[in-house]
């Protein structure tokens, strides 16, 4: 059975599950799991574990995200991108790039968003994209994320009554780059949009580092599997620590054992290999996942 990590470039029009379907008949493999979903015009790295590596999708998932993309204020839409309706026009005459970076500084840090009525996210059993498509409407729960990043990589270009420019964001999980655009327009006082993204990095992966499906495809064909990296890359944003001989015998029999550190979770190495995520339970610590 092979196991490990893919750092796969997903292109746009494809869903998460749809990656992972692909690469179930490329790979004949069906344990094969995504660490975070990308919407599907949303292109850039999709974290991909394989085998044995499944068992770390979900420190993947909880791993922080960079992106980056395109703003166009001036219009919003019903799904608070390019896919959706026009729902609101604001044209734009004059915005200064000093106002939006401004704005955009003020959303760094830890924020409140509400979730876009175009997401998976579930209300009462049921997903929001549900509610939305039949026209109906739901009060939706905010969420605490946190902003690492919030920049301006390009000019501000004032056309149409359109203002676009260009941006990079590093984000916790959960965080909704979409929302975070519209919210930008409206602290300018406009209706705005996210017109493009990509995620570049995720887990620890880098977008330069990335295989398409087509790529991966033709090394499997040549029996070349060295896309496939290491599990300890899924575990690559846990606080690290070396254990000792008799520390890893502890540990594979479930015991507790002391840690000169403070962390909540940590990832537990020994000569280069994951061998368990421990979680602090009062001033010692329990495995919580033992992965050999």
């Amino acid at each position: 059975m092979i196991s490990g990590i893919i750092n796969l470039r997903k292109v746009a029009g494809m869903t998460s599950h749809d990656a992972v379907f692909k690469l179930r008949k490329i790979l004949k493999e069906k344990k094969i799991g995504h660490g975070g979903i990308l919407d599907p015009d949303v292109t850039g790295v999709l974290p991909i574990a394989v085998g044995k590596a499944t068992r770390v999708i979900e420190y993947m998932t909880e791993a922080g995200k960079v992106y980056e993309g395109e703003i166009t204020i001036g219009f919003s839409t019903t799904t608070e991108d390019t896919s959706g309706e026009v729902v609101e026009m604001t044209p734009v005459s004059d915005l200064s790039e000093t106002a939006i970076d401004a704005v955009m500084a003020d959303f760094v840090g830890d924020i409140t968003q509400i979730p876009p009525m175009y997401s998976a996210v579930k209300v009462n059993g049921r997903k929001l994209y549900e509610y939305a498509r039949a026209g109906e409407t739901v009060d939706r729960p905010e969420r605490q994320v946190t902003i690492y990043e919030f920049v301006r990589t390009s000019p501000v270009t004032v056309a149409d009554g359109k203002a676009v420019f260009t941006f990079r964001v590093a984000c916790s999980k959960g965080t909704y780059v979409r929302t975070l655009s519209v919210d930008l327009g409206k602290q300018l006082g406009y209706a705005s949009h996210m017109s493009a993204l990509k995620r570049t990095a995720s887990a620890g992966l880098e977008l330069q580092d990335s295989l398409t499906l087509e790529q991966i495809e033709e090394k499997v064909a040549k029996q070349d599997f060295s896309f496939l990296l290491p599990m300890e890359y899924g575990v690559g944003d846990i606080p690290r620590v070396e254990l000792t001989e008799e520390q890893m015998t502890e540990i594979s029999f479930g015991r507790f054992i002391q840690l000169d550190c403070q962390e909540e979770l940590v990832a537990a190495f020994r000569d280069g290999k994951v061998l368990a995520i421990l979680e602090r339970r009062h001033q010692d610590y329990k495995p919580r996942k033992v992965l050999v």
